[in-house]
């Protein structure tokens, strides 16, 4: 039987982090919690856990989860963030595993909780994530804020059942200043990538963003918190693009 590490991120998370943390007792083997510094009662929760609290610059998102990693004691790991938890199935699904882990990855879904509302579809349901892997078998990559975990070997990953429980936006004010946090962290990273801002893209994007988790991925069934869903999915990539050609343009003033 492996030994499993469960690794968080987290900052200013009392919100959620005990039932994370509580999520985890008797799956895994250590609690590693890698903390950017909270001012709130996050660490005095922690503590309580008896995880290994480390406190880390917030180093980016990607860069962050891939440096909480080599925190981890066993190479068996369940990654987490503070405002998540395991399901009850996904807990049955992991212990399983410990005995019987085969491949270097594992996705599972993530279910989403939006101002109260467990959200079904749109983008967000199925919200397929790989968040058990081998430590040194892949890395946190992609572009921030929307990072995700790739194996070197991509095709050696299987699924698991259960979800991990995600409670991310409790109040429209908090998710409409997170589209203004992740819009210019995403602005950033693309212009950093070298990447353009056509009126196409500004035009064309943002549309094609509603329609597809809207229509294509049943969005409307989710009533009127699954219309803001994918209202504001459009409005994330407006907003983006627009901050990218105001970077592009400060950049050319410059020159």
């Amino acid at each position: 039987m492996v030994k499993l590490s469960g690794v968080i991120i987290t900052f200013n998370e009392e919100r959620k982090i005990e039932t994370c943390l509580a999520s985890l007792k008797g799956v895994v083997d250590e609690i590693v919690v890698v903390d950017s510094y909270s001012t709130d009662r996050t660490e005095e929760i922690c503590k309580k856990y008896n995880v290994k609290f480390v406190q880390q610059e917030f180093l980016g998102y990607r860069e962050q989860k891939n440096f909480a990693i080599t925190q981890a004691t066993y190479d068996h790991i369940i990654s987490l963030d503070g405002d998540e938890a395991l399901s009850p199935e996904l807990q049955e699904s992991l212990i399983k595993l410990k005995s019987n882990w085969k491949h270097d990855g594992y996705y599972m879904n993530r279910y989403n909780n939006f101002c109260g509302q467990w959200i079904k579809h749109s983008d967000w349901y199925p919200d397929k994530k790989l968040r058990a892997f081998i430590k040194g078998k892949g890395e946190w990559r992609g572009i921030n804020p929307h990072d995700s975990y790739k194996l070197y070997d991509s095709k050696n990953y299987k699924r698991i059942k259960g979800d991990i429980l995600h409670w991310n936006y409790p109040t429209y004010s908090a998710y409409n200043s997170q589209i203004e946090k992740f819009s210019s962290i995403s602005a950033k990273s693309y212009f950093e990538l070298g990447k353009k801002a056509t009126l196409w893209k500004i035009l064309f994007n943002p549309s094609w963003a509603f329609f597809k988790a809207y229509f294509l991925r049943l969005g409307f069934l989710d009533g009127l918190n699954g219309f803001i869903i994918c209202l504001q999915t459009a409005n994330l990539t407006f907003l983006k693009y627009i901050k990218l050609r105001e970077l592009i343009k400060s950049e050319n003033q410059k020159s």
